[in-house]
């Protein structure tokens, strides 16, 4: 599989001011567009409409509607890992298994926080440029999680990934919360918790070999 998204589906960032402007309007509104109407009525023409710009000036800055979708979901990553640097020493200092219900709980604020978000990363794959964007997604979370349980002294193998597998797996959780109910549940929260630790710990509590 690709490691890059097809150019189409990736934004062009503007450089002058007045351009970024007009870009980060562009993402409000749809943001705003994809919670009132959700993806079915989301597309470049009714955007432009909204914001009375012609299709042409939308389209110089996001060359497809999965362009504008991309974008958000990597706001939306940016925020999640600065929530996540913001609380790293107070991760550090606590259990690995009292870290996995913060890192669980802080995600589940943050996605029924954010109905975009839910949306956008919990909904689902419903293409291939947004299937290649999910499986980007769940890789970032993953390597988030990988500097979080490093922090504690604890090297998660690569092959397999169980660092982006965790990440996986309480996202799974996640979606069908989503799915049923709109939002993260307290119950789809507990199982979230209890997947993470039952899937982790043969790899935390591995013993060490032995320094001579």
């Amino acid at each position: 599989m690709k490691d890059q998204l097809d150019p189409l589906a990736v934004a062009r960032q503007p450089i002058q001011q007045r351009a970024r402007e007009r870009f980060d309007a562009i993402l409000r509104e749809a943001e705003t567009l994809l919670i009132e109407q959700g993806l079915s009525g989301f597309s470049i023409p009714v955007l432009a409409e909204r914001l009375g710009y012609t299709r042409a000036s939308v389209y110089v800055y996001f060359p497809t509607t999965y362009a504008i979708l991309n974008e958000l979901v990597s706001r939306d990553l940016v925020e999640l890992e600065a929530l996540y640097v913001a609380h790293a020493d107070e991760f550090a200092r606590m259990k690995w298994t009292e870290a996995v219900v913060a890192v669980v709980d802080h995600a589940v604020d943050f996605y029924n926080s954010r109905p975009a978000a839910r949306l956008l990363i919990l909904g689902g794959a419903v293409t291939d440029h947004s299937y290649r964007a999910q499986e980007m997604t769940m890789k970032h979370l993953g390597d988030l999680g990988r500097r979080l349980w490093e922090r504690k002294g604890s090297r998660l193998p690569r092959s397999p990934d169980v660092a982006t597998l965790s990440a996986e797996i309480a996202t799974a959780c996640f979606r069908r919360s989503f799915f049923e109910s709109g939002r993260i549940t307290p119950a789809y929260r507990t199982a979230a918790i209890g997947a993470m630790l039952g899937f982790l710990t043969p790899y935390m509590e591995a013993k060490k070999p032995r320094s001579r």
